[in-house]
């Protein structure tokens, strides 16, 4: 029994080029339906330059040949389309497309920057803007591209789908005329019958999990439906990406929402501090839900490398679904969001809210409540603004406004030890440090205003009767007073935090985590497994005796594809063991009765006798 990629005839290695072109004429002439289809790609037919041949005279004539025309030049178009070479260009123009989305700013997520880059960029921003490089993801030649791509992989797999379906109610086709040119090949003689030989041969391919069956003188089997199954796979979950991402998009919705400790939000487009969404998108996709914060917690690395780094940053909160649900008690922590219907919250950021009172020259409270502070650095050094817009009153009986500048920081150096900046997260030595402004805060003129700033075109600064600015660090427990009796503020000794929570909806997620993982294992299954098939042909020779051939074609070139037929073939030697030649048979019965005669030496194989 031999496995190799020789010429039975002479027993000469085949030179590659000829082995080759021997595989190559068989496949065309003589395998015949035994080579073919070992893939459901699509095979490209020469497309000629005019479609509808000679144009007959009159008008006839012209419109019957342009119909032709436009038919010919259609089916040309769609074969390109939903050609794989086709498909993996638009797969890359869509991801080229994608980059300048990353790189400059968009005005779905930051009009503000597009904005600013406009201002900085005359004539670049007029550029990308006749582009649509500020709004990529909805542009006119993304989309073409994201369309296209998603016609073409609908045209490649329909029809590769019903091939294949076709393929597996099928059977392996019959084994070829000359099985000795394909590129595995074996052979021996054996005394079993060929129906024995075919019917061993059929079991133990079945048990190697091929798809076996005896037509005329040879068992045709064939294995690694898989690749293609893969293969299928992988296109049916670019679809599925490229439909979840599409809707997640249109659907999408995302709001933050900065919430001290004790105050609540429901889940509605005014309570967002700032709101974007798909274009598909409306109020009532909203999941109805409230929440209120009752307490953050954060604590830190008190020493080593990662001093000042959170140890623990969660936000208990009560929550509660709909008009009328239940309240239930929850933690959201970083990267564990609180799950309501299609709506996750996360919590994303963390400060402090000093809590102040400020009072006018008769002592009357005008406002007391806690001021949100913006973190500067990750010491949570932060700034803000007081406003009080209403109930205020000055010395002579005025109504005005009063704004405050407040830096805060939750530890402090120490006096004389450095400028206003935190040393450490916690709030160890907390500091407040404010100045007085009085006037119109500009918030009558129903221009929208940064709640944590100060516009003061229409303030004057609070001065002493030495014409200083008056400005103060407070303690908790300490007051500002204003002078000419303008009043007072007072850095309570309560101070709370707030959280920063994003409200996110994005439908199609699910689905798009689903179709790459499945696109993973298909592009897996069709790199790995090779489809090949298997003949196992057993018949009578000139002699009387049994002729064992078997032989194997894969779609590609493998290496185990001789390997795995010199498997099979062993064991079915075992059920068809190898008939020695007559010259053996009679040496073998020599030397059983001389044990002293020496064994005649065969001739070398293609010597002359």
């Amino acid at each position: 029994m031999s496995t190799t990629d020789t010429d039975p005839g002479t027993g000469r290695t085949k030179d590659p080029a000829t082995a080759k072109r021997h595989i190559g004429v068989s496949a065309d002439g003589e395998l015949g339906e035994a080579g073919s289809q070992l893939s459901t790609a699509p095979v490209d037919t020469a497309v000629p330059g005019s479609f509808g041949g000679s144009r007959a005279p009159g008008a006839l004539g012209w419109l019957t040949w342009t119909g032709r025309e436009v038919v010919g030049w259609a089916r040309w178009f769609w074969r390109q389309l939903t050609s794989m070479r086709v498909a993996l260009i638009l797969l890359f123009l869509l991801s080229l497309g994608a980059i300048p989305g990353s790189l400059i700013p968009q005005s779905g997520t930051d009009a503000q920057k597009v904005a600013d880059f406009k201002d900085a960029h005359s004539i670049l921003g007029s550029v990308y803007d006749k582009l649509g490089l500020f709004h990529v993801y909805s542009s006119v030649w993304f989309s073409a591209i994201y369309i296209l791509l998603f016609v073409s992989l609908i045209g490649c797999i329909v029809p590769r789908t019903w091939q294949f379906v076709g393929q597996l109610r099928g059977r392996p086709p019959g084994a070829p005329k000359r099985l000795n040119r394909l590129p595995a090949y074996a052979t021996w003689r054996t005394g079993a019958e060929p129906e024995q030989v075919r019917e061993a041969a059929l079991k133990i391919l079945k048990q190697r999990r091929f798809r076996a069956h005896i037509e005329k003188d040879a068992v045709a089997a064939e294995k690694g439906y898989l690749r293609e199954t893969g293969n299928l796979l992988f296109h049916i979950a670019l679809i599925v990406m490229l439909v979840a991402f599409a809707w997640g998009q249109l659907f999408k919705s995302e709001g933050n929402k900065l919430i001290v400790e004790g105050d609540g939000f429901s889940n509605t487009i005014s309570q967002y501090d700032d709101f974007k969404s798909g274009n598909l998108f409306s109020t009532d996709d909203l999941t109805p839900f409230s929440f209120n914060l009752k307490k953050f917690t954060g604590t830190y690395e008190r020493t080593g490398p990662n001093k000042g780094t959170p140890r623990t940053y969660q936000a208990d909160i009560t929550y509660s679904i709909g008009a009328y649900g239940k309240e239930k008690k929850t933690t959201v922590k970083v990267n564990e969001p609180l799950k309501i219907g299609d709506s996750k919250v996360y919590l994303t950021a963390h400060g402090y809210a000093p809590v102040v009172t400020v009072r006018d020259g008769k002592g009357n409270v005008v406002y007391h409540d806690a001021v949100p502070m913006l973190p500067l650095d990750p010491n949570v050094t932060s700034q803000g603004a007081i406003k009080v817009m209403d109930g205020y009153k000055n010395a002579q009986g005025t109504s005005e406004q009063l704004g405050f500048s407040a830096f805060f920081v939750p530890t402090f150096a120490g006096a004389g030890k450095g400028d206003m900046f935190s040393q450490f997260p916690a709030l160890d030595f907390p500091v407040l440090a404010l100045s007085g402004f009085h006037g119109s805060l500009g918030v009558d003129a129903g221009i929208p205003q940064n709640v944590y700033q100060l516009d003061t075109s229409k303030m004057k600064q609070f001065k002493d009767a030495k014409g200083k600015i008056v400005k103060a660090r407070l303690l908790p427990g300490e007051t500002m007073k204003l002078p000419n009796g303008a009043g007072s503020i007072t850095f309570d000794k309560g101070i709370k935090e707030w959280a920063n929570f994003q409200v996110t909806q994005q439908p199609g997620s699910d689905w798009a985590l689903v179709g790459a993982f499945t696109a993973i294992f298909g592009l897996a299954g069709s790199l790995f497994i090779q489809r090949r098939r298997v003949w196992v042909r057993a018949s009578t020779g000139a002699d009387g005796v049994t002729v064992v051939e078997m032989a194997g074609l894969g779609r590609s070139e493998s290496a185990k594809l001789p390997e795995e037929l010199g498997d099979l073939a062993a064991l079915v030697h075992e059920q068809a063991p190898t008939k020695p030649d007559t010259d053996e048979a009679e040496a073998a019965a020599a030397v059983e009765t001389d044990p002293d005669a020496e064994p005649s030496v065969p001739a070398a194989e293609g010597a002359e006798k």
